[in-house]
């Protein structure tokens, strides 16, 4: 097992580059189930998560490769309609598949998923719509089995917006007979990439970028080339380190539409930037200013942003709060900031943040892919030497996280624990 040792007290300063997204690619590579032949994505970083979904959609019958930021799907032989819980329990996102095995093999046994530890993410939305698309449900010894001969178009109306009921409905309605129609369904820009790709295939959606999606089902798709968008969450980390610095950083290769509330905070905090198409500069403050936060769904403040944006009030002078409506019990990582002498405590749902002078180096432990990227921030600018173990967690989600920030002048080793 690998750990990181960071020497801490740098300064950051240059430009730093943002890979593709990792919650955009993962329900691309599902949706290329639903086209037979060969589909090429590009922008794709080396990541352990897309390894696993790429090792799924083998198993289920796809040809998977990949080089150099290129990964082609080639989904003409599939024909196995099972997600093994060997697999799918390492990954949330594996639930995807369930959407694309339905509406293409008309039958589906996914396992339920796992994932990252940050509280309980139920699979009912996913479900009963399903279920309204006339789908016959049932669960048996931990798996999801869903049968359809024709999936019929419906309306679908979600209790709360979720990215993944979204997209799986949407993968599993664009062979629907008819017309359905989605009410409340969820604005991350990971739902639009999704309906970019599928309307390329020859998918019939409208309504992008609303709440209200409308598909007129079709008999099939075909395979298409696309490039990903880039990582908000990856770009959101990298900004809130360079908020934590004295110099100027460029954060390149991302969409900063797509970053809005973050850096509505940053601004708060007293960061100023300078904007491009495709680049941000952030411009730190001499004193980060406290910040009251409260993640919602997109547009609002996410909540894969919540534990970075923590490391950087347990710095600020003065005390925050910090409340995630979205996953409220997502606060491992509360523990060990304490742990480098971050002042938190929390009640109930609620992290209240007496910010510190500085932190101090120790040893702590990863316990998810955010909290793990929020664990480096704080090793970086904590005085003495942090190390973070079980950091397989960060490859799950950023692609040598540490070969990149160190080219802004961090000084962080990979080594076996």
């Amino acid at each position: 097992m690998e750990r990181f040792v960071i020497e801490g007290n740098r300064n950051l300063a240059g430009t730093i580059k943002v890979s593709g997204a990792k919650n955009a690619i993962l329900p691309v590579m599902a949706a290329c189930l639903l086209a037979p032949g060969k589909s090429v994505l590009r922008n794709v970083p080396n990541l352990i998560d897309l390894k696993t979904m790429a090792h799924l959609l083998r198993v289920i019958g796809a040809r998977v490769d990949y080089e150099k930021g290129s990964m082609s799907i080639d989904s003409r032989d599939v024909c196995f309609h099972e997600a093994p819980y060997e697999l799918v329990s390492k990954m949330r996102a594996s639930i995807y598949v369930l959407g694309p095995l339905l509406a293409r093999l008309k039958e589906a046994r996914v396992s339920f998923p796992g994932g990252c530890a940050i509280g309980t993410r139920p699979v009912d939305l996913h479900l009963k719509a399903m279920e309204a698309l006339g789908a016959n449900i049932s669960i048996e010894h931990g798996y999801i089995h869903a049968k359809a001969d024709r999936l019929i178009g419906a309306d679908i109306y979600f209790e709360k917006s979720s990215v993944g009921a979204t997209i799986n409905t949407l993968m599993a309605a664009v062979f629907a007979k008819g017309h359905s129609k989605m009410f409340n369904a969820a604005l991350e820009p990971e739902v639009d990439s999704t309906i970019d790709l599928l309307n390329k295939m020859g998918a019939k959606i409208s309504g992008k970028g609303t709440n209200t999606l409308c598909i007129e089902g079709v008999d099939d798709l075909f395979p298409v080339e696309m490039s990903m968008i880039p990582d908000r969450i990856e770009a959101g980390t990298f900004l809130v380190a360079g908020a934590m610095s004295t110099s100027p950083i460029t954060v390149d290769n991302c969409e900063p539409a797509h970053l809005t509330s973050l850096l509505d905070k940053l601004r708060e905090v007293g960061c100023e930037f300078d904007i491009l198409d495709r680049s941000i500069t952030i411009n730190p403050p001499s004193r980060i200013k406290p910040v009251n936060l409260l993640t919602l769904p997109y547009p609002g403040f996410p909540t894969d942003l919540q534990a970075q944006f923590t490391v950087l009030m347990t710095l600020a002078d003065g005390v925050s709060f910090v409340e995630d409506t979205i996953f409220p019990d997502r606060y491992m990582h509360v523990a060990e900031l304490n742990r480098l002498q971050a002042n938190i405590s929390m009640e109930r749902n609620i992290a209240a943040i007496k910010g510190v002078k500085a932190l101090s180096g120790a040893e702590v432990m990863a316990t998810d892919l955010r909290a793990s990227a929020a664990l480096v921030l704080a090793g970086i600018v904590a005085k003495g030497t942090t190390i973070v173990s079980r950091i397989y967690h960060i490859d799950r989600g950023y692609d040598r996280i540490e070969e990149k920030l160190n080219m802004l002048g961090a000084k962080i080793s990979r080594e076996d624990a």
